[in-house]
C-alpha cells in the first residue's frame, strides 16, 4: 500500500481493480476543509487518461509492473509476434494493443514488454528510433526564410514534418514519445 501523499510521476498504482501510472499530481490545502491530492492517471490497460481526487492520507495499492526485454519478430495480419530475449518464448499482441507503437516498430527491434501478474499491458519503446525516409518531395533551394518544413513518409508508414534538406533514403532519428523529427542519424 502507498499513501497518496507519496505520489511521484511515473508511479504505478492499482485503483478500483485497474492499473494506472501517475502522470501528474498536485497537493491542495484549501483554507477551509481537508487537504486533498488532485491527480492525472493513465490507465495501462486501455490507455485512457482520468483525473482523480484523493483525500490526503488515503492509501491505495501499489502495482508491481514487470519489464522484460523482447524482440519484435514479424507481423502476420493484425497479430504481431515478439520473442522473450531470455526464455525464447514467443507471444503475439494485436494491432489494437500496439496502435501508437506500430509507427516505430521494425523487425528484430529490441523493446521492453510491460506486464502485471502475467497480463501483458503493452510495450515500452526506446525514446528515439532510427527510421529511413521512403518518400518525400525534393527541397528547393531559396524558397524559405527560416524553419520551413515538408512532409516525409518513413519506412513504418509514419508521416513526419522534416526540414527541407532531408532527402529520400536518409535515416532520421524520431522521438517515440511524440512522433517528431529530432535529427539525421
Amino acid at each position: 500500500m502507498i499513501n497518496v501523499n507519496d505520489f511521484k510521476t511515473g508511479l504505478t498504482v492499482e485503483v478500483d481493480g485497474d492499473i494506472f501510472t501517475v502522470l501528474d499530481f498536485q497537493h491542495v490545502k484549501p483554507g477551509k476543509g481537508a487537504a486533498f491530492v488532485r491527480s492525472k492517471l493513465k490507465n495501462l490497460r486501455n490507455g485512457n487518461t482520468v483525473e482523480r481526487t484523493f483525500r490526503a492520507g488515503e492509501t491505495i495499492g501499489r502495482a508491481q509492473i514487470e519489464n522484460r526485454g523482447v524482440s519484435y519478430l514479424y507481423a502476420s495480419g493484425d497479430d504481431h509476434t515478439f520473442m522473450d530475449n531470455e526464455t525464447y518464448d514467443q507471444f503475439t499482441l494485436s494491432s489494437e494493443q500496439l496502435e501508437w507503437e506500430l509507427n516505430f516498430l521494425k523487425e528484430n527491434m529490441n523493446v521492453n514488454i510491460v506486464s502485471y501478474n502475467g497480463e501483458i499491458l503493452g510495450i515500452n519503446l526506446p525514446t528515439s528510433v532510427e527510421l529511413k525516409v521512403t518518400e518525400t518531395e525534393p527541397g528547393i533551394k531559396g524558397n524559405t526564410a527560416t524553419g520551413a518544413t515538408k512532409n516525409a513518409k518513413l519506412e513504418t508508414g509514419l508521416n513526419v514534418q522534416v526540414p527541407l534538406f532531408i532527402n529520400q533514403d536518409d535515416v532520421l532519428l524520431i522521438d517515440t514519445r511524440d512522433g517528431k523529427y529530432m535529427s539525421r542519424a
